[in-house]
Formats: structure tokens, C-alpha cells, sequence
């Protein structure tokens, strides 16, 4: 199933509410939760973490993975909690809306 265009950033956020993680923890995460039914192809992920990193929506720092290898970890921001929360509202709005005009007969 593919994404409609900024739903990315909006899951990238809110998996990151659960803790810091590095991109492909965070594509498992969304693949997980979603019962395998929307990939995020490391293609996708990296370039989103990085806009959402120059928005300062996200910060991150070098670790050790649970691997024992090097990798870069992600966290939510403030301003990328109130962005959430905005976009989490705006999306709820707009699939209420749409799910209206869907059940219209």
C-alpha cells in the first residue's frame, strides 16, 4: 500500500513518541504496526528524517545499536511534538471528512 504524500512525516513523529530510534527501527516500527501493509523503503525514510531534522522537528546523535553497531538515533523535538499534534488534528478533520462523502449514498 503506498503512502499519500506528507503522511510520511506524520508517522515518523508520532513512532518517535515511543523513543528514540534509528531509521530502520523506525520502518520496522510503522511496518509492525501496520501489519505489513505499508513499507517505508530506506529511499523514502532517510530523506524524510533528514527534512524533518532541518525543520528542527527532530534532533539526532550517534549511538550503538543494539546490534553493537554504530547508528545515527532520532527524537521528537518540542516543536516536532507540536507538530504532531497539529497534523494528528488536521488529519482526523480531513479522514472524518472524507469518510462522510465516502458513506454518502
Amino acid at each position: 500500500m503506498d503512502l499519500l504524500q506528507g503522511t510520511l512525516d506524520l508517522l515518523i513523529l508520532k513512532t518517535l513518541t515511543w523513543g528514540p530510534e534509528h531509521g530502520f527501527g523506525i520502518s520496522g516500527h510503522i511496518r509492525q504496526i501496520s501489519d505489513n501493509l505499508l513499507q517505508v523503503e530506506q529511499g523514502s525514510i532517510y530523506p524524510a528524517l533528514q527534512r524533518l531534522e532541518q525543520q528542527k522537528l527532530i534532533a539526532s546523535e550517534w549511538s550503538v545499536s543494539e546490534k553493537n553497531r554504530k547508528a545515527k538515533y532520532y527524537r521528537l523535538t518540542p516543536a516536532g511534538r507540536a507538530r504532531l499534534a497539529r497534523e494528528t488534528n488536521d488529519w482526523k478533520k480531513l479522514s472524518g471528512v472524507i469518510n462522510l462523502i465516502l458513506s454518502t449514498t
